[in-house]
């Protein structure tokens, strides 16, 4: 019997001049709890979704400037915590999406009934061309009601729980953080 083979993990290799980069500057929250800056948290992302969703992923930080005391343990923690956090956002989004989805069956469910009852009962011993084309046109709206909740019962919700699994993966991911040299001076 043959065992899946395990899957060495996958780098996302930033490299910052100085860990306050990592950040969003604006942001006035604890050091552990600020927000990524948006594009450090566009590029980790994007990075992580090039792999195989089952392939482990490790963020490796590579710090030009490094502080007196070891970040690892504080950048680890500060993206720990906030992909967790976006984890949790998604699932708030992604049940309001399903949330709105039964709205929207409901109310087309509700609008498709209303639309057949007239066009089959009210109009039924109705004849001639004008009955028969306003009849179709009922059926019609009727159907196009269901419009959206059949987009986001097939369609809407893939993305969200896509992107779901990938803030919850990299919530768990290990962070390295490892000095890099400086930049060598180019001589004049």
């Amino acid at each position: 019997m043959a065992s899946n083979p395990v899957h060495p993990p996958r780098r996302v290799e930033l490299n910052l001049h100085e860990m306050n980069q990592l950040f969003n500057s604006m942001d006035p929250s604890p050091f552990v709890d600020k927000d990524l800056d948006r594009e450090a948290e566009e590029f980790i992302v994007n990075w992580s979704q090039e792999f195989s969703s089952g392939d482990p992923v490790t963020l490796t930080i590579h710090l030009e400037h490094w502080p007196e005391t070891d970040p690892g343990p504080v950048l680890s923690e500060a993206v720990h915590n906030f992909f967790a956090y976006r984890a949790k956002l998604n699932r708030l989004e992604f049940r309001r999406l399903l949330k709105q989805g039964r709205t929207s069956l409901v109310i087309g469910l509700g609008f498709l009934a209303v639309c057949l009852f007239i066009g089959r009962v009210l109009l039924a011993h109705e004849t001639g061309t004008w009955a028969g084309f306003v009849r179709e046109s009922l059926t019609i709206v009727g159907w196009v009601a269901m419009w959206r909740p059949i987009q986001i019962y097939l369609h809407d919700w893939w993305p969200v729980r896509r992107k779901g699994r990938a803030y919850e993966k990299l919530s768990r991911m290990p962070v390295e953080v490892v000095r890099k040299a400086p930049a060598a001076a180019t001589p004049v």
